[in-house]
Parts: structure tokens; sequence; C-alpha cells
């Protein structure tokens, strides 16, 4: 209730022709190989109880139910990946570049470290290996999602040609709005997921983006899902899955649009 409260009563930074539905997911790891090359030394970036190489095994056996479900609803996400999956074979990369439906790939860091505890010199060299290993798959990623949502080093994005970038959210900070810091967009986070699966308050925010034709932005881990390919498989088709209908339905009466991190900043870059 907090978060209808306060979207209602602050106006938007950029005014819109219509809502838009942007998700953008968080994969933190990605991969079981990737989660062993830190040896145990980067768990806590990643997860309060859970270690990278339990993460990325989750990841792996989830995402390819999320690429499934969007590729059957048409919708475009914003997947923000984790560099060194790059570096490893049979990668989740691959898998969202050959989707039917047109993703946004982003940058989650490269090994998931915390922005603001790295230095200018360490965090260009966490970018400068993004940039590497994304360019052999053909991807220049435009998004960035900062490991643990702590935003630092914003002009090095700048240099690194990113447009956008998720700011800080949660309960008392989350809101619907893009707002411009130099040359990139801040596509702020409106709605964690999380463990939260209620899907009438869900709708509820979809309706009021409608009236305030604003931008709901919703994000989460695929660990959030569950850490089994059936929970998760639950997860999607009871809560997920009729979210996204829903707006689909408001999108066919042209009150919403899809979008991506990376599509709704270049149209605020344009106008």
């Amino acid at each position: 209730m907090f978060h209808l409260i306060t979207f209602s009563c602050r106006k938007p930074v950029l005014e819109f022709e219509r809502a838009a539905l942007i998700i953008s997911i968080d994969v933190d790891v990605g991969s079981e190989e990737v989660g062993k090359k830190n040896g145990g030394t980067n768990d806590r970036n990643v997860h309060n109880f859970l270690t990278e190489r339990v993460v990325g095994r989750i990841e792996e056996q989830v995402v390819p139910l999320l690429v499934q479900a969007f590729d059957e609803e048409e919708l475009p996400v914003t997947f923000a990946l984790r560099g060194q999956l790059a570096e490893v074979e049979n990668s989740i990369v691959n898998l969202i570049l050959e989707a039917s439906t047109r993703h946004d790939i982003g940058a989650h860091g490269y090994s998931h470290k915390v922005f603001t505890a790295l230095s200018e010199v360490e965090a260009e060299k966490e970018l400068s290996l993004v940039s590497t290993g994304m360019r052999k798959f053909g991807i220049m990623p435009k998004s960035f999602v900062f490991p643990k949502n702590e935003v630092s080093h914003l002009p090095l994005l700048e240099q690194y040609g990113y447009l956008s970038f998720r700011g800080r959210g949660e309960f008392l900070r989350d809101g619907m709005y893009v707002k411009k810091y130099g040359n990139l967009f801040d596509v702020h986070p409106s709605i964690y997921l999380g463990t939260f699966y209620d899907l009438s308050f869900s709708k509820r925010i979809i309706d009021l983006a409608v009236r305030l034709r604003s931008p709901f932005h919703m994000w989460f881990h695929p660990w959030n899902l569950g850490n089994s390919p059936e929970v998760a498989a639950k997860r999607v088709n009871r809560v997920l899955l009729p979210l996204i209908r829903y707006a689909k339905e408001k999108k066919k009466y042209g009150m919403l649009q899809f979008e991506t991190m990376r599509s709704i900043a270049e149209k605020c870059g344009n106008r």
C-alpha cells in the first residue's frame, strides 16, 4: 500500500505518452562453472546463505524457463548478465541470443563485486573485462545493473558506452520514473519481485502506471522463483505469466507498451 501512495503523490520526472512495463532480471552467476571460479571468496557478494556455485546451478535451470515464457508472450526484457559467463561453455548467453524475442542483454558486473567498494581503477577493470567478454558474442551492452544495487562510478559507465542503469530502490526509494544523470538514464526500479507474489497487488500497480502514464519497472533474480525447475515453473505460471497477460490487455488497447531498460533510455534520449 505504501508503494501505491507514494507512486500516486510524486510527480513523474519525465512524462510519457503511455505506461510501460519493464522487467529486468539480475543473473548473479548464471552457471555452476562460473560459481567455482572464486573458490568461495565471493559468496557473500552474491547471496547471504547460498554459495555462488549453488546460485549458478539454480540459474542454469531457471533462466531457460524464463526465456521460454517470454518467447511465448513476445515480451522483451533486460537480462543483466555477469561478465564471467563469456568464459564458460554452454553459456546461457547463447540461449538468450537465440530466443525468438529480441532481449536487451545488459551487464551485471564482471565478477559481481560491489562497485561502491571498488576504486576507480578496479571498477574500470571490471567494465573492461565485461566489454571484452561480451564482444565475443557480438554484444555491446547498453544497460547496467549494479551488483547489490550499489550505484557508483557513473562517469565510467558513460565512457564504456552505457545508456541506462537501474538506480537504488528498496521500500522507501522505489518509484515509477526515468531520470537523467549526465548522458545516462536511471530507469528506476518500481518493485522487487523477490519472494513477493501478490498478483492482485501487482495488477493494481499496473493500473496506476496506466493512469499516471508512467513506467512500471519490476526486477528479480532467477533464484527468487525457487531452487528447482519445478518450483520456479509453478511461480512463473501462477504469478509472472498472469501479470504479463494482464499487461498485454492494456497494451492491446494502446494504454501500455513493453520496453527494456535500453529501449526506454533510447526513447528518452531522442526526446
